[in-house]
């Protein structure tokens, strides 16, 4: 039985923040406890059960007996406000990180994920009892660090779910075929560790597996059942497999909001205990929904929780202040933690440094802030929590170009930043001039400017180039339809101007001096964005290089063969930007000057907004 003090639950959510050992660190216990007052539980991130089971070197460990004082530390900051710890036991199968030494993988059967990775040992039946044991050993780890319940993965792709899908799965034995010859290693796991333990057990499992050789609803209703007559507390439903389906796996923004709450709602009604929902609860209208509509027990938040370690807190109306918007879009919380530098996260710069808390300054000062992008309106902000007065300039529009983000295809949910910005502006009363600042406007006035002037496309010289769009092709006065379309630069805003210009039956032809189209954009979007690309006829055109323009005809070269481009109704250039910053020299030497996001060097937005942060948090 599950007894909690509201109905949140923190998802687990990979953290990368261990030192290579698996031992809790004192980096897991800070940020734990900036989110442990309003939240009815925990799951910490997967523990690794096995060293050689690591999906990440830096993951938390529960495989032997030195980690349980660590866990002991991290299960009673999890209690300090009344919250229970949820221990969350993962065996990664053939999902194991090929990259780390020592690593082995054993799955179902000997078949490799389509996405790549190691090629696993079928399990034999001496395996499957190694498995178990090594299930049951964790999880009296978990009791004696006093963790209040276990949460066993039986969805995402794992190991567990490598046996029930038939995707996988494609024995002969008494372990694969039907149905119930599929779930029989999974049941065996489960009802084992519910022997080995006196503390309640819940299941995480994929509702469906989201392709069609998976496994789907219909079946999963049963299993559920079946958990249910097993004694299981609550099931926890997820979709998708971190090896076919990841967009679904991460709750990316490329797929549709509420899939896993139907998921949710087509099991609850056929259950009588508590079932977990999860999958992008990142507004309060969500919750709302959730609780009137779906009739949910248990809500369980991650990334919402990154994003603002308050958003339980704000929803429940104990702590003041709006949401601060999760945009579902994977930057820092998938992107730090797989490039080895932990979770970070685009909109909340503190992520990780949790122990490095805000302070007020030593001396109060009068800033100006040039630029209201997303550096600008950070730095003002900040500037502001620490006690300074600050003016904010923008001689245009606040949100600079990222207002642009959203008007791409699946990144509508980008169009929550600039909003939220802009009201932590007026709620911390910046007063916000619309006008271009001049040298005059400042000097004398102000005892430190902060440039935030964003940047500019880079200029290109082609012969004949004489009329062009850049990002602003996406503006709705500009779009073009049924048209063709050359667009000079494959990186991310390339990319994403052709996903915008696809479904407006524009024929797209993309070109690049180099040979990895979309290099600098988030893993999950590249690869979906260029999937769709791919799917609507857009031609590719990769060491490229264009030498005129004629008309309608665009010519250039190809690994040093002369190509044509011919009736090209459109051309979009999109090669880079460049630093716009034009009062520095204007203001250096006269008062001090500092210069951040694209005004210092061009980035993507989690740079603008985290160089704002901790130059802000200094001055």
């Amino acid at each position: 039985m599950i007894e909690l003090k509201n109905i949140f639950i923190m998802a687990p959510v990979k953290l990368g923040y261990s030192d290579g050992t698996g031992i809790v660190t004192d980096k897991h216990l800070h940020f734990y406890n900036r989110r442990n007052k309003h939240i009815g539980a925990i799951i910490p991130e997967p523990f690794y059960m096995d060293a050689g089971l690591r999906e990440l070197p830096t993951q938390l460990g529960i495989d032997l007996d030195d980690k349980i004082a660590g866990l002991l530390k991290l299960v009673e900051i999890i209690h300090r406000h009344g919250a229970k710890a949820i221990a969350h036991l993962n065996h990664p199968g053939r999902m194991a990180n090929p990259k780390i030494p020592g690593n082995y993988f054993w799955s179902s059967t000997a078949i490799a994920c389509e996405n790549g990775g190691a090629v696993p040992q079928k399990m034999d039946r001496e395996m499957m009892d190694r498995v178990i044991q090594t299930y049951t050993d964790a999880a009296r780890r978990a009791v004696i660090s006093g963790f209040n319940m276990i949460e066993l993965q039986l969805g995402h792709g794992y190991l567990l779910a490598q046996f029930l899908s038939p995707q996988v799965n494609n024995r002969t034995d008494e372990f694969g075929g039907d149905f119930e010859n599929r779930i029989r290693f999974p049941v065996e796991v489960v009802r084992a560790v519910m022997s080995a333990v006196d503390i309640p057990v819940i299941i995480r499992i994929s509702g469906d597996e989201m392709t069609p050789e998976g496994f789907h609803i219909d079946e999963m209703v049963h299993f559920a059942r079946m958990m249910e007559k097993s004694g299981v507390a609550a099931i926890h439903v997820s979709a998708g497999s971190v090896c076919s389906t990841p967009p679904w796996f991460f709750q990316h923004m490329f797929v549709p909001k509420g899939k896993t709450w139907a998921l949710a709602d087509t099991i609850r009604k056929k259950i009588d205990i508590p079932v977990i929902y999860v999958g992008r609860i990142n507004t309060k209208e969500d919750v709302d929904t959730l609780i009137h509509k779906h009739n949910a027990a248990y809500l369980a938040v991650g990334r919402s929780l990154i994003a603002d370690p308050d958003f339980t807190g704000k929803y429940l109306g104990m702590v003041e202040g709006d949401i601060a918007p999760c945009l579902a879009c994977a930057e820092g919380c998938l992107g730090g933690v797989k490039s080895g530098q932990g979770l970070q996260c685009l909109v909340n710069p503190e992520v990780g440094q949790e122990s490095d808390i805000l302070k007020r300054a030593r001396n109060y000062k009068k800033f100006a802030v040039i630029g209201g992008g997303l550096a600008g309106m950070e730095a003002a902000i900040i500037l502001k929590k620490r006690g300074h007065t600050v003016d904010l300039y923008e001689k245009e529009k606040l949100g600079g170009q990222f207002n642009l983000a959203p008007l791409t295809p699946h990144k509508t949910s980008m169009a929550a930043l600039v909003p939220y910005f802009i009201g932590e502006l007026k709620n911390s009363n910046v007063e916000v001039i619309f006008k271009e600042a001049t040298a005059s406007d400042l000097i004398s006035k102000y005892e430190g400017v902060i440039i935030a002037t964003g940047s500019k496309p880079a200029v290109i010289k082609i012969p004949g180039l004489d009329k062009f769009y850049g990002a602003d092709i996406l503006l709705e006065k500009n779009l073009p339809k049924k048209k063709r379309v050359l667009i000079i630069g494959g990186g991310l805003i390339g990319v994403d101007i052709a996903t915008a210009l696809i479904p407006l039956d524009n024929q797209v032809i993309i070109v690049k001096r180099t040979t990895d189209f979309g290099e600098d954009m988030e893993l999950i979007s590249k690869n979906l964005s260029l999937k769709i690309m791919k799917e609507k006829g857009t031609i590719f055109s990769d060491h490229t290089f264009i030498t005129k323009i004629e008309g309608d005809t665009v010519f250039a070269e190809r690994d040093g063969e002369k190509i044509q481009f011919k009736n090209i109704d459109v051309v979009v250039v999109s090669t880079g930007m460049k630093s716009y910053n034009p009062l520095e020299k204007e203001l250096v030497n006269k008062m001090p000057v500092y210069v951040i996001g694209d005004a210092r060097d061009p980035g993507n937005a989690q740079d603008s907004i985290h160089g704002a942060y901790e130059c802000a948090k200094t001055l």
